[in-house]
Parts: C-alpha cells; structure tokens; sequence
C-alpha cells in the first residue's frame, strides 16, 4: 500500500481524488494549506507527496521549497498552468513529475507509480537494521539501542544513506552527490558531519564502533557484532 500526502486546497477535489486513490489501494491523508502539508510532511511524509500549485497560503514554489528542506519522498505537481518554462523551473527546483489539471485518477495512479519506481521507494525497507541501529526512512526516525537519536535533517540523511549499504564503502563523491545533491565540494563538510554523528553514536573517529573511516577513500557502516550482511 502506497502512502499519499494529497496536499489540495479545494475540497470538492481533494475528497474526490482521495476516494478514487483509495479504491486503488492507495492510503492517502491530504491537507489544504502548505503549511498543513510542511506540518504532515516533517510528522511523516508518506511515500509520495502530489502538490497542488494554486494554494491559498503561500506560492507552490516556495511550499515545494519547503518541503524539499524536510523530506526527500518524491513530490508530483498538479497544475492547471499549462506553462513549460513553469513546469521545467519547478522540476529543476526540485519536483519529481508533475500533471496538469483536469487528470484522471488512473492517470495520477500511474504517476505515483513510476516515480516510485525511479525514486526506488517502492522497494525500500520500512526499517534499516544494523547492529543496534534502527533507521526508519519514512518517518525520519532513528534509535540506537532503543533509545532515539536526536540527529539533524543531514544527520539522519548520511545515516540513512550509509545504512543502506551496511558494510560498503561509501567515497565522500558519491556523499556529496547523493546526500548532499552536489557535483563537487569540500570534504570537510562530510568530515565535519561525520564527526557529529560519532558523538551522537557515542563513539569517536580513533574508536569506532559504526562509522569507520576507509582512508583516502571514503566511509562505511558496519555492525558492531562482526555480522555481516548477506552478499
């Protein structure tokens, strides 16, 4: 079951589309304002989000802005401006497809799920386990030995990341295209988180139990107890 963030101002619309998503299997929670959706959106994304544009409160730009800042889940823009510079300016900004208005529900089912299988969410865990390590990538949640880390939205990115490739070695390039969504920078940056998630792991760079520094090369995560994911 795909979970849908509905974020749609009008009401006739949005209980229409919630009800036709549904009988697709779809669970979907909707909210009428941007910041009702930035609200829904950092309590828990979904799997989805699709964006209406026209919405009373703020500009789609700037509420699809906002909510890149607290989650990556793929976002579809739903626009009844037919604009092609519009709709290319919002897909470089951050949008992951997008339709215009009117759209069928068969139409929108489609989309959701073609983005997810680009976005690769459809097959992902709903939790990651290693060692005493539990990461949750919906919710943006993580526990260490039950107890849960208090980690910053990049923090809980690079953790993740790594999580999801327990045991592999992950070069700072391919952190700071992926995590950081940058062609180049400065490896300090990653050095510089790095050492923050250490501390908050409560182990250090000279003593690691998780987070072990490949030199030269880049980083991996790796269980504590010696187990080793299945190749």
């Amino acid at each position: 079951m795909t979970r849908v963030l509905l974020v749609e101002d009008d009401p006739d619309i949005r209980s229409t589309v919630i009800r036709q998503l549904s009988e697709f299997g779809h669970s979907v929670r909707s909210a009428g304002t941007a910041l009702a959706a930035l609200r829904e959106a950092t309590r828990d994304p979904g799997d989805v989000i699709v964006l209406d544009l026209g919405l009373p409160d703020l500009d789609g730009s700037e509420a699809l802005k906002m909510l890149r800042a607290v989650t990556r889940v793929p976002v579809i823009i739903a626009t009844a401006r037919d604009d092609e510079a519009e709709i290319i300016r919002l897909l470089h900004a951050g949008a992951d497809d997008y339709l215009v208005k009117p759209y069928s529900a068969a139409h929108l089912a489609a989309r959701i799920a073609a983005v997810l299988r680009r976005s690769g969410a459809a097959a992902q865990p709903a939790t990651l386990l290693v060692g005493g390590l539990e990461i949750d990538p919906r919710r943006r949640q993580a526990q260490l030995d039950g107890k849960r880390l208090d980690l910053s939205r990049r923090e809980f990115d690079l953790l993740a990341y790594l999580a999801a490739r327990p045991g592999e070695v992950v070069t700072r390039r391919e952190l700071l295209s992926e995590v950081w969504q940058l062609p180049y920078g400065d490896d300090q940056t990653i050095d510089v988180h790095l050492s923050w998630l250490r501390r908050k792991l409560g182990e250090r760079a000279s003593q690691p139990r998780y987070l072990h520094t490949v030199r030269g090369v880049g980083v991996r995560l790796v269980d504590p107890s010696g187990n080793e994911p299945a190749p």
